[in-house]
C-alpha cells in the first residue's frame, strides 16, 4: 500500500518526514501504514540525515502559579513538579501531559532519560510521604501517550545515577536503599523489550552520584559511601557495554570533592560541570564564567554542542535559562515565560 495514494513511496516518505514532531500522533492515527512507518527506527534516521530532526529539552521543573502574588511567598510554597519542554529552534515552551496517577505532580528527584522517540521517567520520592518508588513510565512522542514500564528490580533506591545511550537502553547505578545504605549495584533497562538486566557491582558505593553516557560508556560519577554520609568523593567508574565490565576506577575524575549533579557530557568527548561560578571542562580545556545575572547554576543540560544552564537570579526570585555555545564560549539568554521560571531538578535533550 502506498504511503500517499498516487505518489511513489520514496516521495511519500519525503512528505511524511517533514511532519513536525508535535503532530506525529495525529499523523500516526491517519492509517496503519503511516503509523508503522513513523514507528520505524529508519524513519528517525531518515529525518536526521535530511536535517529535519529537532532537538527538544525536557526538564523536571516546579510549577509556578501565575495567579499568586509576586515575591517570596510565590516561590516558598510546597513545590509541584511537572515536565516542561523547551524547543531551542523556535523558543517555544510547553508541558507534557501528567503521568497517569501523578496529576498532582511528579515524585521529587525522579530521573529522566531520552531513548529514541521516548522519554523514560523513573524513581523518586512521593510528595505526600517521601517514600521511595521503583516505578518506570515511558512517554512516546509518536503516540503522545504514557505507558507503565517494568519497575526497577530489587529494593527501592533513591538518588541514583541515571543515563541512556539515547537509542534503546537506560542505565542506573548507585544511590541508597530504604535504610540509607549507599549502593554499589547497577542495572540496565531495555526500553523496547521492557526488560531489566542486572550489571556487575561497581568498585565503590555511590550515593547521590551522577550518571552520564560519555564516550560510549555509562559513567557513575562522584557520590559517597555509607560511612562518609554527605562527604563527596572525586572518583568515577565507567561501565563498558561491549565488555560487560567496569573499567578501572578514575580516582581524580572530578578534581575536587564536590556534588556531581551538574556533570554532563558536553559532546566532542568533553565532560563539563558547574563549579563556583564557572562552567568548566573536566579535561581543563576551558572554563567560562556564568552570566552575571545568575547567582548560581542548579542544573546543566547537554544539547549537541551547547549547554543549557538553569540557575537562580536572586533569593526567592525566578530561575533563568542561558545557553552556552561550546565553540565560541558565548552565552545567550533564553526568553522564559513566567510559568516556566521555576526550579529545575534535572533535564535531558532528545533528538526527534
Amino acid at each position: 500500500m502506498d504511503l500517499i495514494p498516487g505518489l511513489p513511496n520514496d516521495v511519500g516518505l519525503e512528505c511524511l518526514i517533514r511532519v513536525p514532531y508535535n503532530h506525529f500522533s495525529s499523523a500516526a492515527s491517519v492509517c496503519r501504514s503511516w503509523k508503522s512507518e513513523i514507528d520505524l527506527p529508519l524513519f528517525r534516521n531518515h529525518r536526521k540525515s535530511a536535517g529535519l530532526s529537532r532537538r527538544i529539552v525536557v526538564m523536571v521543573q516546579s510549577h509556578l502559579d501565575s495567579n499568586m502574588n509576586h515575591g517570596l511567598r510565590k516561590y516558598m510554597i510546597t513545590p509541584v513538579y511537572r515536565l516542561s519542554v523547551y524547543e531551542p529552534e523556535t523558543g517555544d515552551w510547553s508541558e507534557l501531559p501528567p503521568i497517569p496517577g501523578f496529576s498532582d505532580g511528579l515524585p521529587y528527584f525522579c530521573q529522566i532519560a531520552p531513548v529514541g522517540y521516548n522519554l523514560v521517567v523513573m524513581g523518586g520520592l512521593s510528595p505526600e510521604n517521601w517514600e521511595a518508588s521503583n516505578f518506570v513510565f515511558v512517554y512516546n512522542f509518536v503516540s503522545a501517550t504514557w505507558r507503565r514500564g517494568s519497575d526497577m528490580p530489587g529494593s527501592t533506591r533513591s538518588f541514583f545515577g541515571c543515563a541512556s545511550d539515547n537509542e534503546r537502553r537506560v542505565f542506573v547505578g548507585g544511590g541508597h536503599d530504604n535504610e540509607k545504605n549507599a549502593l554499589r549495584s547497577g542495572m540496565m533497562y531495555d526500553v523496547a523489550d521492557d526488560r531489566w538486566v542486572i550489571l556487575p557491582y561497581m568498585a565503590d558505593e555511590r550515593d547521590e552520584c551522577k550518571g552520564a553516557f560519555h564516550r560510549g560508556k555509562f559513567y557513575v560519577i562522584g557520590g559517597y559511601n555509607t560511612s562518609m554520609q554527605g562527604k563527596f568523593g572525586t572518583s568515577a567508574e565507567a561501565f563498558d557495554v561491549s565488555t560487560w565490565r567496569w573499567d578501572k576506577k578514575e580516582d581524580e575524575f572530578l578534581g575536587a570533592d564536590t556534588c556531581p549533579r551538574t556533570c554532563v557530557d558536553g559532546g566532542d568527548g568533553v565532560m563539563c560541570m558547574y563549579q563556583d561560578g564557572v562552567i568548566v571542562a573536566l579535561d581543563h580545556s576551558f572554563k567560562t564564567r556564568i552570566p552575571k545575572d545568575l547567582d548560581r547554576v542548579h542544573c546543566v543540560i547537554g544539547c549537541e554542542g551547547r549547554l543549557l544552564a538553569v540557575g537562580s537570579v536572586g533569593f526567592g526570585k525566578s530561575h533563568g535559562v542561558y545557553v552556552l555555545d561550546l565553540k565560541s564560549h558565548t552565552w545567550k539568554k533564553v526568553e522564559t515565560p513566567e510559568e516556566y521560571s521555576g526550579h529545575v531538578q534535572s533535564g535531558c535533550c532528545l533528538e526527534i
